[in-house]
């Protein structure tokens, strides 16, 4: 409880806080991370491609039958609602105290959960294009698409998810973007992340404020250099820093 204690009493104190995150933060919502052992790359699927090959570009285009079926089983979750984390994040901006989510995650939850301000690294599953003529479709549209690989009845193109697929470069803006708000932040709190996936987790190394929180169920590379360190579940965690802090 001391360590809750602390971080109520920290957001209160702050106000330009910065929140990055990673696939731990939605664990709670529903949505399996990638690396940890109940993760995305170490369960069971019916392709004998791994799911770091099943989600480049270079596969995409070769074989978007099999990526979609992966895509499409694996990676989106409609069901899944925000947790506590999400909520308070989002309460937080609300009341003016934080200024920027920035996300690895694609899934939407901090839109969900009210959040405005959300920095979309690896995109967004609830945006997809037409790579031929680029009309936009949402998630509920591919979703009543029967085809394993979606087609646009405009022009019969293929759709495609924006979200980053290995091979493929970060939005430049969104990476720019993402680096002011850390760098004039007075607080970063680091949340559900292994801060192992480049060029991501390097933008922590740009934070010159004066606190900063990590929580994470295992270690990463970052711990040390954390004033505050909790290896809990965030979702619980700042659930019950939602309610210190009402």
């Amino acid at each position: 409880m001391d360590q809750l204690q602390t971080l109520a009493s920290w957001i209160k104190e702050s106000d330009n806080i910065v929140f990055f995150g990673g696939a731990g933060t939605s664990t709670e919502s529903g949505i399996p991370d990638f690396r940890s052992a109940a993760g995305l790359y170490q369960t069971q699927h019916n392709s004998p491609y791994p799911p770091e090959v099943m989600l480049s570009r270079t596969f995409f285009m070769s074989s978007p039958d099999i990526f979609f079926d992966f895509y499409r089983s694996k990676m989106i979750h409609p069901e899944a609602r925000p947790n506590g984390a999400h909520q308070l994040l989002a309460e937080l901006e609300q009341q003016g105290k934080l200024k920027a989510v920035i996300t690895q995650n694609i899934d939407g939850l901090h839109q969900q959960a009210g959040s405005r301000s959300v920095l979309e690294l690896h995109g967004s599953i609830h945006r997809n294009y037409c790579m031929d003529c680029s009309r936009y479709y949402g998630l509920d549209q591919l979703l009543e698409m029967t085809e394993i690989v979606p087609h646009c009845p405009e022009c019969g193109g293929i759709i495609k998810p924006d979200v980053v697929l290995y091979e493929e470069e970060l939005d430049h803006s969104v990476l720019m973007g993402s680096v002011a708000a850390i760098a004039s932040a007075d607080m970063l709190i680091i949340g559900g992340t292994s801060l192992t996936v480049q060029p991501a987790a390097s933008l922590v190394t740009y934070f010159r404020g004066k606190r900063t929180v990590l929580l994470n169920g295992d270690p990463t590379p970052y711990d040390d250099q954390a004033d505050l360190l909790i290896t809990d579940r965030i979702g619980k965690v700042m659930g019950s820093v939602k309610d210190l802090l009402s």
